[in-house]
């Protein structure tokens, strides 16, 4: 999970509340086929956007023998093998660079299959970004939060102890930052850009955690009254967190999951499929049940700011709390901009996965058709 392990602080917390009040039978994925003109608001994106980041799922994917599935984690269904999407790989990378190009492309040589959870369409949709810190290569004035590399056994603490100097004298620090509530972002956001002292930037992105358990903090200020569902915000969040001291750190130090560090040379960041994600146009999937690399077209609903969200996606990140056949976390970008975007995406919606049509009719018998 390079990116976003888990959805941005707000979006998990939202998740885990939503998820607490449905437990049901196992997650099953199922598939119903559909026309493209049954896509709701299909005619009015521009599908050309989301080339770029088909082409460069396409490029991860054709590093691999033909015979090799097209992604060999998913257990959920057939989804074909790389020789199954080679050749449309090829075409793709040379269309001319229009809407109508990229509709023709997707209407000529897959099928829409709308996924479900054991029949049941509908799902949560969050969003997450890279977000922006000051920071400093050394210990000084207000830069006191230290961001650690991965160190040889990065098992062997939970978050309070780390918080608590586990890691210190270890040489393990790659920067510090003059944020805590910013570096816990960090965190749950996997990916970052630090703005150094005296000039540059260093992007940073994910090494590997402790493997404990996530606890959405923001799930546990709803559950013991201090915050209401409908006020909790990203600001409100972090907010709290500021305004409580003592009961801040201590709020934070609940969650004893912990991520670790590396500087990211070039361009980023990059999600789970291991290429750089696009603004706007990549999604983080469960990987349990739906194949990263894989396009898809989403159609879901803001709950708590009006808006809709329809566009042609990629799959290619996943996250901890990205979980279930119909779940997905969209990827905003970077920046303040896109940090507004993210903390604001809590909607419900459906996605419709887009297969060649040599691969549909075998994921759709492996899955169930609904």
């Amino acid at each position: 999970m390079p990116v976003r392990r888990a959805a941005d602080f707000l979006a998990v917390a939202l998740a885990f509340v939503l998820a607490s009040c449905h437990q049901a039978a196992p997650p099953k994925l199922t598939l119903k086929p559909l026309r493209f003109d049954q896509l709701a608001g299909w005619s009015n994106d521009n599908a050309a956007g989301a080339m770029p980041a088909f082409l460069r799922s396409c490029a991860a994917v054709t590093l691999r023998g033909d015979n090799e599935p097209f992604d060999p984690v998913v257990k959920a269904g057939d989804f074909g093998t790389v020789g199954d999407w080679r050749s449309l790989c090829a075409a793709a990378a040379k269309l001319p660079g229009t809407d109508s190009a990229a509709k023709a492309f997707f209407a000529g040589n897959f099928v829409p299959l709308l996924a479900g959870n054991d029949g049941d369409g509908d799902g949560l949709f969050t969003g997450y970004f890279e977000i922006a810190l000051n920071g400093s290569r050394r210990r000084e004035g207000p830069f006191q939060t230290p961001i650690y590399r991965r160190p040889p056994d990065p098992k062997a603490y939970s978050r309070a102890e780390i918080e608590k100097g586990a890691l210190n004298g270890k040489g393990l620090e790659l920067l510090w930052v003059d944020d805590p509530v910013a570096a816990y972002s960090l965190a749950i956001q996997g990916s970052g850009i630090v703005n150094l002292k005296g000039g540059g930037t260093v992007r940073l992105g994910y090494d590997g955690g402790n493997g404990r358990p996530y606890v959405a903090i923001g799930h546990l200020l709803v559950e013991r009254g201090e915050v209401p569902l409908k006020d909790l915000t990203m600001e409100s969040l972090g907010g709290w967190i500021a305004a409580h001291g003592d009961a801040g750190a201590a709020l934070m130090r609940e969650n004893p999951s912990y991520v670790f560090f590396k500087e990211i040379p070039g361009d980023g960041p990059y999600g789970s499929e291991k290429v750089v994600l696009t603004a706007g146009r990549s999604l983080a999937v469960d990987r349990n049940f739906i194949p990263l690399g894989v396009p898809l077209w989403l159609d879901a609903t803001e709950r708590f700011v009006p808006g809709t969200v329809r566009r042609l996606m990629i799959a290619q990140d996943t996250g901890g709390a990205i979980k279930g056949p119909v779940r997905g976390d969209l990827f905003w970008g970077s920046g303040v901009a896109a940090g507004r975007e993210a903390g604001m995406m809590n909607a419900t919606g459906q996605y419709t996965l887009m297969l060649p049509r040599a691969v549909a009719a075998r994921a759709l018998a492996a899955a169930g058709a609904d």
